[in-house]
């Protein structure tokens, strides 16, 4: 079947690894459903594997994809979980959980197979390449936000890096939710476009804000953190779950954050009911994914060239 796949690991050149071309087809498993994949998005985690960043040399050739949306082995309409390991649904009860492309192959391809547990009904009103952009970016600020914030309507919040997956998802899901929203960008286009997607206002990164907030959604790591310290309310939350700017900040602000007790929390992707709530949330509220490009799986480097250079506002789909 055809798929773009890691055939090699380039830590300083990611792409140099990327392939395009014919690999075996998913194999029957029991527990497992094979799904014919219709719309698959792109996500940093791809980047990262390209860089052996979670992906060992000895599972090379991975097929890469953390998400799809397709069709299973019954004619369902389906979404997939991309968190493989829950215990005694498809795998042992010792194995670790990952992320698709960690140890099993992934969704740029014609099919993909995953234990039937991750396996959820696609809610009719999303397209294909609307819910294919849900399963890692969106249920990453979905949990972020309404998790491990516990923001409430009416609360304001800041999304650093506005155009990236994460902070797209963020800004759109929490004006859904009655948040007011604050985004940072560096670049023009992508404050004009966050305020266009319901932010109260889009600055440039580090610009003060007009007060201080309640919580902080951050994506961007060393280069925004001292910022992004600075910009909550005494007792806020700042929740991290990347750093695509780096992870080591030159400045940790630790005297800011025991004096007023602040709260970083690490998150990392969402759990399965959360992401049901997210595809409820999307179906009766009308909110959609922004997709930034639609590509046939045959230009897949197209879209990680698009996503490396951070060119992207909102999700890079592939359709097969």
């Amino acid at each position: 079947m055809f798929a773009a796949y890691a055939a090699r690991i380039d830590p300083a050149h990611p792409l140099n690894g990327l392939e395009v071309g014919d690999r075996p087809a998913p194999e029957p498993r029991p527990g497992w459903s094979t799904v014919n994949v219709k719309a698959a998005s792109l996500n940093h985690h791809d980047l990262w594997s390209l860089r052996g960043v979670g992906l060992d040399e000895d599972k090379l050739p991975m097929i890469l994809g953390c998400d799809a949306a397709g069709v299973d082995e019954d004619g369902n309409e389906v979404v997939l979980h991309s968190v493989i390991g829950q215990s005694g649904y498809g795998v042992g009860p010792h194995e670790r959980r990952t992320i698709l492309t960690e140890k099993y192959q992934g969704t740029f391809a014609e099919q993909v197979s995953v234990p039937t547990w991750n396996v959820l009904p696609k809610p009719a009103g999303l397209s294909f390449a609307e819910a294919a952009c849900l399963p890692t970016a969106w249920l990453t600020a979905y949990r972020m936000l309404f998790t491990n914030a516990g923001v409430r309507p009416g609360d304001s919040v800041l999304v650093q890096g506005a155009g990236g997956g994460v902070a797209t998802a963020a800004i759109v899901l929490g004006r859904a939710a009655g948040l007011k929203v604050f985004a940072t960008s560096r670049d023009e286009a992508k404050r004009k476009r966050a305020v266009e997607l319901g932010a109260v206002d889009a600055l440039p990164a580090g610009a003060r804000l007009p007060h201080r907030v309640d919580a902080v959604i951050e994506t961007v790591g060393a280069a925004t953190w001292s910022h992004s310290i600075k910009a909550l309310r005494p007792g806020g939350t700042l929740v991290i779950s990347g750093a695509t700017s780096g992870d080591r900040p030159s400045h940790a602000e630790l005297t800011r954050v025991f004096f007023l007790e602040l709260r970083i929390v690490g998150s990392t992707m969402g759990t399965k009911d959360e992401l049901e709530d997210l595809l409820a949330f999307c179906a009766n509220t009308g909110v959609r994914p922004v997709v930034d490009e639609v590509l046939p799986l045959d230009r897949a480097r197209e879209g990680f060239e698009r996503l490396e250079a951070g060119d992207q506002f909102g999700k890079i789909v592939l359709t097969v």
